[in-house]
């Protein structure tokens, strides 16, 4: 079992977040499937056939110099593309929400004891929480995402001056330990949602009794390395379509219109069905990096330390 209240280094939060897959992986996935499987495939069908329809016709409209047969299509059928469009968004949040806050219910059943959870507790933890995950989307929406966008954007307008690259390496993991910090705390706390943002953004630098050096390097290097593991992992689905993309629009003419549509036939089917099993690879893997994250919150959490040691203390006493 893993003991999830207690101080970690840069090493063990990445050896933990894979001896938590080693020890909870079955029935963290099984779970995982059962409550977000069907929202994936709708998810992942959607995208696979809604972006082929999509891309052919750009670069359909291509092959002949006919510019205009795009602006004539998307004014033919705007009607059903803003409605798929309004209906992929909807879900996309719906998949979103389920993913983030999966991983934090089952954690926080697992750092109290319980070790063999099922759907149903999990189902049981949205529903009791359905008004904090309604607060949690209309602040991260209205509240978090406009100021990450600020800061995202300043830091790529500094890339012209060399420092914004330094400034996006540091900004990607710190904002992605922020965000899930403050998921994990709002649900783990009775704190309001405010009051876990606070923390979550003072606690990415140091720990809650100031004595102590900062976490803030060990935080972003964990989260980044996670980065990389499943930036890789992805990666090896979508080389070979891309590749063969590349390829074909070499085939293009000298005025730029391409001979041959490379989004129809066997291939356009074979490239988004490797671009559809790279997101699903994707959506799996980032419980890698929910988890690792959530590790690094019960690490800040140094209040709850002494009395998880306390509690241990007392099982000793009562065994003797």
């Amino acid at each position: 079992m893993i003991q999830f209240y207690k101080k970690r280094d840069f090493g063990t939060f990445i050896s933990d977040s894979f001896n938590f897959f080693k020890l909870y992986g079955k029935n963290y996935f099984k779970n995982y499937i059962l409550i977000n499987g069907l929202l994936l495939i709708i998810m992942i069908t959607v995208m696979i056939f809604g972006y082929r329809e999509l891309f052919s016709q750009v670069f359909g409209s291509n092959l002949s110099g006919e510019t205009y047969y795009f602006e004539q299509y998307f004014s033919d059928n705007a009607g059903m593309l803003i409605t798929v469009g309004i209906l992929t968004f909807l879900l996309f949040m719906i998949l979103m929400i389920v993913n983030y806050l999966y991983p934090v219910f089952y954690l926080k059943r697992i750092a109290r004891g319980e070790e063999k959870i099922k759907t149903d507790d999990i189902l049981g933890d949205f529903k009791t929480n359905a008004g904090r995950i309604g607060k949690l989307c209309i602040g991260m929406i209205f509240i978090v995402t406009p100021v990450v966008l600020f800061v995202v954007g300043i830091s790529y307008i500094l890339i012209f001056i060399i420092i914004g690259l330094f400034l996006i390496l540091l900004l990607y993991p710190t904002i992605f330990n922020f965000t899930t910090f403050l998921m994990y705390d709002y649900f783990n706390s009775d704190r309001k949602f405010l009051d876990s943002m606070s923390y979550a953004m003072r606690s990415q630098f140091s720990y809650a009794n100031g004595s102590e050096k900062s976490p803030y390097w060990k935080y972003w290097g964990s989260a980044f390395v996670m980065f990389i593991i499943i930036y890789i992992a992805t990666s090896m689905f979508t080389f070979i379509p891309m590749i063969f993309f590349y390829g074909s629009l070499l085939t293009s003419t000298p005025d730029g219109n391409f001979e041959q549509n490379p989004f129809t036939g066997a291939f356009g089917v074979m490239f988004f069905v490797f671009y559809g099993i790279s997101m699903l690879l994707s959506f799996f893997l980032s419980n890698l990096m929910y988890v690792n994250a959530g590790l690094m919150y019960y690490d800040s959490r140094t209040d709850l330390h002494q009395k998880v040691e306390l509690a241990e203390i007392d099982t000793i006493g009562i065994n003797e």
